[in-house]
């Protein structure tokens, strides 16, 4: 009788910490609180964050998901905000319609907020470091306003941004960057701008460092490196920017195990996995399933960090936590 052929042997490197951030974790908390408390629908204006099953989960408890306000129906069901932030004028747009609204930013977004608005009363014109478009980044600039703040996206801007007043100059960033980027951006902002100010803490959060620093721990080590997360997300993308830069060849971003080119593994031995903020831990289980069932694999997880970082919930919320 012949013998079954033996898998092949693959060696995984799973980052710790990894996947959702505290900020994420209360923002979904704060979906399914509502549905409790108030029952479906609820609406959220945009993603509440950038993962797709994230979504379709709430989606399917009676979740509404709305691009603008102007779609959310005349009633008494709550709207709530993403974790991403908005701008003023969105939660002034609920009040004069009568909505009642929940807000999901993240606490730390919200700390970016009142450091522009802290600086720009202080008579500071406000730089600030992000990605165009981002959600983030349109909730933040909308803070202030239009035109008050200038958005430096790469090191060419920072070289030629010619601001109003040099002396009165400050920067802020978005929450989800990459760290060395922004490190150098800042750089080269103070070496133009000595005077420029400074967030009072970084305004990269914490989880954001944490996964990247896992990332640059373990990517000397690996053939290839699966981050887990949306396109649309923009930790999730840096994470596998960082993956390269620090070593390894071969990184891509999935949202599940079903988009996985197993071609691409073939004659890979060691496979690092991480997720972005945004990507809950069932989905990093079932890539990890998945390999199981084509290979033969040892698992280490590198933990370079640990979490515990929590944040309140909405006071209209917390009765219903505690039930």
């Amino acid at each position: 009788m012949s013998r079954a052929r033996e898998r092949p042997s693959k060696n995984i490197l799973l980052c710790a910490p990894r996947g959702f951030c505290a900020g994420v974790d209360r923002a979904i908390q704060i979906v399914e609180l509502a549905l409790v408390k108030f029952g479906p629908p609820v609406y959220v204006r945009h993603e509440i964050v950038h993962n797709r099953y994230v979504v379709e989960s709430l989606r399917s408890k009676g979740a509404v998901f709305v691009e603008e306000l102007d779609e959310v129906p005349e009633g008494d069901a709550p709207v709530i905000f993403s974790a991403h932030g908005v701008a003023k004028s969105v939660p002034d747009a609920a009040r004069a319609k009568g909505i009642f609204y929940l807000d999901a930013t993240c606490p730390l977004v919200s700390k970016v907020h009142m450091e522009a608005e802290r600086r720009f009363e202080s008579g500071n014109e406000i730089l600030l470091i992000g990605h165009a478009g981002h959600p983030e980044v349109i909730g933040t600039m909308g803070q202030l306003p239009q035109g008050t703040v200038r958005l430096i996206e790469n090191v060419e801007d920072a070289k030629t941004i010619q601001p109003a007043n040099s002396e009165k100059l400050a920067y802020i960033t978005q929450t989800t960057l990459s760290v060395d980027d922004t490190k150098e951006m800042v750089g080269i902002l103070r070496d133009r701008f000595p005077n420029i100010r400074s967030p009072h803490k970084d305004d990269i959060c914490y989880a954001t460092t944490n996964r990247q620093e896992a990332v640059k721990k373990i990517a000397p080590e690996c053939d290839a490196m699966i981050v887990v997360g949306a396109p649309n997300s923009s930790n999730s993308q840096r994470l596998r920017e960082v993956a390269e830069r620090s070593g390894c060849e071969t990184a891509i971003l999935i949202q599940s195990a079903n988009e996985i080119d197993w071609d691409m593994f073939d004659d890979k031995k060691t496979v690092g996995i991480t997720a972005g903020a945004s990507a809950p831990e069932i989905l990093v289980d079932e890539v990890i399933e998945a390999f199981r069932k084509k290979f033969k694999i040892n698992v280490d997880v590198r933990v370079t960090a640990t979490e515990s970082v929590s944040f309140k919930l909405p006071r209209e919320l917390r009765s219903a936590a505690a039930e």
